[in-house]
């Protein structure tokens, strides 16, 4: 167990470094390419000040979790199966970026087109946990310590949770260094999950994914030089399902991720408002807009969203070891 702990710390530190390392190298090259974020006319005023802010870093953080993890975990099946959901969605949310900020076609993939590959992907990630990893159909209940077993139902609810989750990360990726700080909360999280329930391989990826979030914030907190774009919001979401899902604690991403919960629910909950009787409920969606319009400077939102993420994580950490870590 000895040699798991010291290849968790080990994967956490060479993530860290190999994000930060060619960061400086690479965020100027972006700039040159004129791979700026585009801001939204409707936001908040000051964030017109961060167009041209170069953006797809999310590059940085795929590529120090693959070299971390293939390092420190190579021959595992689970963590290169993490490694490949988080690089398909990290590819549909590249070419999302690149059709948005190179092709310079604001909208991006349509809509029906990003669900379709979603949906392929889910599909894919079912089958490997199903007829691969004979992972089973049951989900773990937090709370009860009891598991339901949801038969074929399974396959469209995995579908559902990963498509969920990574269009959640990316709502919450809308300022600097909320969606890589809270990450990392996350990815903590699961990687305790994942090592007191003997999936060390998924642990030293999780250190890994928590070591990139960690470097990237260096350059991605106030004021960022870079943004991660959709390259990386999806692609931090299908890590965190791909271990969730391996773990069979899929239901413990609505506690452990409350962030992009709160934050998916306050754009649909907007959304529903504005058409059921055109008033809004928040001055802005998703949440962290409205706090801003209200007054609020940037940093103090996103330390405040940083503080309720570390509370999540505590609390499902709390509650897997009380009542769910006797049934793994």
């Amino acid at each position: 167990m000895q040699e798991y702990t010291i290849a968790i710390i080990f994967a956490f530190l060479l993530a860290v470094i190999m994000c930060i390392l060619p960061a400086p190298i690479m965020i100027p090259y972006l700039t040159r390419l004129k791979i700026g974020q585009n801001i939204r006319d409707d936001g908040p005023q000051r964030h017109l000040l961060k167009a041209g802010t170069p953006t797809m870093g999310g590059v940085l953080i795929i590529t120090a979790v693959m070299i971390a993890t293939f390092i420190m975990a190579g021959r595992s099946e689970e963590a290169l199966t993490a490694v490949l959901l988080m690089l398909a969605f990290g590819g549909i949310g590249f070419w999302d970026d690149y059709i948005k900020v190179v092709l310079k076609r604001s909208l991006g993939l349509r809509a029906r087109e990003k669900i379709g590959l979603q949906l392929v992907a889910g599909l894919l990630l079912s089958f490997l946990l199903l007829y691969y990893f004979d992972r089973g159909t049951t989900v773990l209940i937090p709370f009860t310590g009891q598991e339901l077993d949801l038969g074929m139902m399974y396959i469209p609810f995995i579908i559902i949770v990963l498509i969920a989750t990574a269009n959640s990360v990316n709502l919450t990726d809308g300022l600097d260094g909320l969606a890589s700080g809270v990450t990392i909360f996350a990815a903590v999280a699961f990687g305790f999950i994942a090592y007191t329930t003997a999936h060390y391989s998924l642990a030293v990826f999780c250190a890994a994914l928590a070591g990139a979030c960690a470097g990237f914030l260096v350059f991605n907190r106030y004021p960022a030089r870079v943004f991660m774009g959709d390259t990386g919001s999806m692609a931090l979401g299908g890590a965190l399902v791909a271990v969730a899902a391996l773990t069979g604690t899929e239901i413990y991403l609505l506690i452990i991720g409350g962030i992009f919960v709160i934050e998916a629910l306050s754009d649909i909950i907007q959304v529903i408002s504005f058409k059921a009787t055109r008033k809004r409920v928040f001055l802005m969606a998703p949440i962290h807009h409205h706090f801003e319009l209200k007054g609020w400077p940037e940093t103090k939102v996103v330390k405040c969203f940083w503080l309720m993420a570390l509370i999540f994580m505590i609390t499902g950490m709390l509650i897997f070891y009380f009542t769910g870590l006797e049934v793994q």
